[in-house]
């Protein structure tokens, strides 16, 4: 107890912690013991600290007795060295000279620094901090309990994050005499968890030193190391990790090891080394690893041997272990190299170091080796030329691995690459390695072991082990007569794979260009069947791609999963600069003056069956960027699309045509050309973590060009330099539509939004048409609600090359554009209310974009005229748009017309005029007719009585004899058929002649007569 205090205030002097409080207790207990009279103290009996330094820089030593101590006669306190005197690496200050002296044996010193190396607990003055940042969702009395279990944990030769997604906090506080560094190394893979270091003064604000406080992401095994400057006084650092649990995947945890921190005024003591290392020479500034079988305690000058017989002990143990007995897990089978037979032999060997002993009880041996099998042949193009062992075709040849290279015939080329599927040897471009963060045991093991028609995982030294397997390509160039497709694919590498496991275990696929940063492309995790996948190479650079495969996450004492592993059956690669070719290819050929040697095709040229001559795609059609030959290489670009000049693609110019009902529609969405962005939700993790997601769109125009963009933030590499080189970060996208993850900065504390899991959903397009369905990709009528116009919806469809897990296909995206003239300029972006993510499967995505720019352009069919009163000789027609409106643009309205007219009160009089003289001509003919009919009435009845008088005076007639000149009667009855014309005709006639009118009378006996 007495030391512990005693490094509690040595420690607390080293960290500047105020000091005049042992003064006056030095003070008080000097005069207590004066007055009992107290034996005279001895060195043991007190100890030496520096009062806190006044402002002039200068201070006290004074001695401070023990606690247990009861003595009189201290030293009286004398002048101490600067404030700001430190020792060199290897010493400290000793307090009695106030002299630096060198550590001796078993002991090491920084000078003026402290280093934290040993992480079986946690070190004095290192606390936890665990919190859930979000509170939208939930009490946050039960969200705080949610985290009570989650901290840092030591690990030994490391302190582990946390897995969850509470936010944890490992502080270290330190005053500092002047300024200085702190340095720490660290492991960071899983870009699911925000890591980020900063620093706080006593008043808890952020120094300006903290302004770049992401921490980079690391490869897959490998530390990184990151050091900030510290300023003098106190300083309180932060070590702040928060899951974000988005899936159903385990968050990778941040490993922090070797903190050293530089600046600390002076230190009285050295440090004792650590169990499993040891010291030899007295002034060290550090301590050495114990080599295997060899164990150390804490402060050791040198490592002591173990019994090997019976016990082992790996790199920097602290004790021996008694050795098991052997079991099946304890030893592996490898292939031999084939020999001049074509035989290969299988081998038993012990995983080493071998650790388990073969003469106790249930023991196993090693199995007898030797058993002779036919070799595999040889991988395509490749030949063994009656050898043991397979050398590449030369150049210009090419072969299936079984039969000796020939040369590719007139008018085709090798086409290059490599194809592993008979794994006797590891390939001359690949190479295999053991790793584990946290001790050595697998260094310079194998990863990987052939195995005939598959490689498979080795056994490591621990179950935790990352076992790689690396494939090296310089580069990608596509074939001759390919050169001409421009795409975006210059290359794939496909593998055939399956995992079989008991436990958690991970395989990781992970790529590196130009060695600049390994980034996980893929990662599978527990038993996966027999399967493919397959990268798309868009960017000629070096490649290295890597196969990690771990069997657990944490370790452990015993080897329990040593039977879990990773097989790969098949790996080839397209288009690999220094490939070989297990098969020729036609290509273009050149003039006569060049011979038949192949020739590159122009851009957008593909190679004429007949001639094998060069000749350009048709308008429209793009090439395709797997073969060239053939009219059938060019392939028509979709509705409402056109191609490039070089025929690379196919893009959408913003012009949409439709025709319906004997009406043309045409639309043109140049204005909605520049990108959209949509933010939806928010949606919430399984512990409530709230984000959102957030949509970047290309519509359509710019040359093709993918102008969406989006990134992450989490990383202190600034845009500008993501944009210079965007294609070397996986944190970069480019497409036509891409997608990110938000954090809110209200969500986990932030003091910004973040954005994570950037990803392409759309960098293909399709078309645009007002069809539902377009290449296997269709949109349900009843996604988003039904138009309230009759003007149909234009669909943008688009396809993502990237093929995931879950989407084998790849994903697609389709943009329904839909006329609302209510929403000028950019409009409205929305998902569908059923699919709040834009997806309800994950691989295809719906988004609908409503504007006034997205309706037709107007025609001479969208509005009618009106014709205005003729008004003093002059007529209006007015142009107005026929309602409801659905168009812009386009047709402009015409303007008002004037024509002239004759007015309404000129043919008013002449109709009045016509009117009245036609009345009047009426009534005079009328009253005229009318005078005649009197006067033929008073003859007619003159006729009659003048008849009769004669007609009773001849009495025995038949009838009246009638007058000479007189008409008969019956006569009158014919004349009374005429037509009033006729009558008026015949009547002129008669007055003219005599002034009368003769009737006939006809009678029975006249008729008889």
């Amino acid at each position: 107890m007495r030391m512990k205090m005693m490094r509690m205030r040595r420690a607390g002097a080293e960290r500047g912690y105020p000091g005049s409080a042992w003064v006056c207790c030095c003070w008080l207990l000097g005069w207590q013991a004066a007055a009992l009279q107290l034996p005279p103290c001895e060195e043991t009996d007190y100890h030496f600290e520096y009062t806190e330094c006044d402002s002039s820089g200068s201070r006290w030593r004074v001695a401070v007795p023990n606690p247990s101590a009861e003595c009189s006669g201290l030293p009286d306190p004398v002048k101490g060295k600067e404030c700001t005197f430190s020792c060199a690496s290897g010493e400290y200050l000793e307090m009695k000279n106030q002299t630096c002296s060198k550590c001796a044996e078993g002991t090491y010193s920084l000078g003026s620094g402290i280093k934290f190396d040993e992480w079986d607990e946690l070190p004095a003055g290192f606390s936890n901090v665990a919190t859930f940042m979000d509170t939208a969702v939930g009490s946050v009395e039960n969200k705080a309990d949610s985290c009570n279990n989650s901290s840092w944990t030591p690990r030994g030769n490391y302190i582990e994050s946390n897995r969850d997604d509470c936010t944890v906090s490992l502080i270290y506080a330190v005053h500092l005499k002047k300024s200085g560094s702190v340095f720490f190394e660290y492991q960071y893979i899983d870009n699911n968890i925000f890591f980020e270091f900063f620093i706080q003064n006593d008043q808890c604000k952020e120094m300006e030193s903290t302004a770049d406080k992401w921490v980079k992401l690391t490869d897959n095994g490998e530390w990184g190391s990151h050091s900030v400057t510290l300023k003098s006084g106190s300083n309180i650092l932060y070590w702040r990790t928060t899951g974000i649990l988005m899936g159903s995947k385990v968050v990778k945890p941040v490993l922090v090891k070797n903190i050293t921190i530089e600046g600390v005024a002076y230190t009285s003591e050295c440090f004792a080394c650590k169990p499993g290392t040891f010291s030899d020479k007295p002034g060290s500034s550090g301590c050495q690893v114990c080599p295997r079988n060899t164990y150390s305690e804490k402060g050791a000058k040198e490592c002591t041997k173990c019994k090997e017989e019976m016990y082992y002990a790996d790199e920097g143990s602290s004790a021996c272990i008694e050795r098991p007995p052997c079991t099946t897990k304890d030893f592996f089978q490898i292939h031999t190299p084939c020999d001049k037979e074509g035989k290969t032999q299988i081998m038993y060997k012990w995983i080493e170091p071998k650790i388990c002993r073969e003469d106790l009880p249930e023991a196993l041996t090693l199995p007898p080796s030797g058993e002779r099998q036919d070799c595999p042949p040889c991988n395509p193009g490749f030949y063994n030329n009656a050898s043991s062992s397979c050398t590449p075709c030369p150049p210009g040849t090419f072969s299936d691995g079984t039969q000796e290279c020939k040369a590719c015939p007139a008018g085709t080329e090798p086409a290059l690459g490599f194809e592993y599927k008979w794994w006797n040897i590891l390939p001359g471009n690949m190479k295999t390695s053991c790793f584990n963060v946290g001790n050595s045991k697998c260094d310079g093991m194998n990863g990987w072991e052939v195995a005939g028609d598959h490689i498979q995982s080795g056994a490591g030294g621990s179950d935790n082990d990352y076992l790689i397997l690396n494939l090296h390509i310089p580069g990608f160039k596509p074939p001759t007569s390919v050169t001409g497709a421009t795409g975006s694919e210059l290359g794939r590498i496909t593998f055939i794979f399956e995992t079989i496991c008991s436990a958690d275990c991970v395989l990781y696929f992970m790529a590196d260009i130009n060695r600049k940063n390994t980034n996980v492309v893929e990662s599978w995790e527990r038993s996966k069947e027999k399967q493919s996948y397959t990268h798309i190479i868009s960017k000629n650079a070096s490649f290295t791609f890597t196969w990690a495969f771990q069997r657990i996450n944490e370790g452990q004492d015993s080897r329990q999963f040593i039977n879990d592993m990773a097989k790969i059956y098949s790996i080839t690669v397209t288009n690999a600069v220094d490939g070989v070719a297990s098969s020729c290819r036609a290509c273009a050929l050149g003039s006569e003056q060049s011979g038949s040697s192949c020739v590159p095709c122009p851009p957008g040229h593909y190679i004429e069956k007949e001639t094998s001559q060069c000749k350009e795609c048709p308008a429209n059609t793009f090439l395709s960027i797997h073969q060239v030959y053939g009219r059938e290489a060019c392939i028509p670009c979709g509705p409402g699309s056109k191609s490039t000049k070089d025929h690379s693609a196919c893009f959408s110019d913003c012009l949409v045509s439709y025709v319906t009902d004997n009406q043309s529609l045409n639309y043109n969405f140049s204005n909605l050309s520049q990108v959209g962005s949509l933010m939806s939700g928010p949606s919430f993790t399984s512990r409530g973590t709230k984000f959102f997601h957030f949509f970047n769109i290309s519509l359509c125009g710019n040359e093709r060009k993918k102008m969406a963009i989006c990134t992450d933030n989490i990383t202190d590499v600034t845009l500008k330099d993501m944009v210079a080189e965007s294609e070397d970060f996986s944190n970069f996208v480019g497409a036509f539509v891409c997608q990110s993850t938000i954090i809110p900065s209200d969500s986990k504390g932030f003091r910004t939004a973040l954005a994570l899991q950037s990803n392409s959903l759309a960098d293909r397009f399709l078309g645009a048409t007002v069809e539902t369905v377009l290449e296997n990709i269709s949109i349900k009528t009843d996604m988003f609600p039904p138009s309230p116009s009759k003007i149909p919806d234009v669909h943008f469809f688009y396809k993502s090359s990237t093929v995931t897990t879950s989407c084998e296909n790849g994903r697609a995206t389709v943009v329904t554009m839909r006329c609302n003239l209510s929403k000028p300029d950019q409009g409205e972006l929305s998902v569908p209310s059923a699919c709040p993510a834009g997806t309800c499967d994950g691989c295809t995505f719906y988004f609908i974009w409503e504007s006034a720019e997205a309706c037709p352009l107007c025609t001479e069919q969208d509005y009618h005229e009106i014709e205005g009163a003729c008004k003093k000789g002059f007529q209006e027609t007015l142009y107005v748009w026929n309602e409801p409106k659905h168009c812009i643009k386009g047709v402009p309205l015409p303007e008002k017309r004037t024509s002239t007219c004759e007015t309404v009160d000129f043919w008013l009089k002449v109709g009045a005029g016509v009117g009245a003289f036609t009345a009047v001509l009426l009534i005079a003919l009328t009253c005229y007719f009318w005078k005649k009919n009197q006067k033929l009435e008073y003859k007619y009845s003159k006729l009659v009585m003048t008849a009769s008088s004669k007609e009773c005076e001849l009495p025995a007639a038949d009838s009246c004899a009638i007058m000479e000149g007189e008409d008969n009667e019956e006569e009158i009855v014919y004349s009374n058929k005429q037509s009033l014309l006729g009558k008026l005709k015949s009547l002129a006639t008669k007055e003219k002649e005599d002034h009368f009118e003769s009737v006939q009378l006809k009678s029975s006996r006249s008729q008889n007569i």
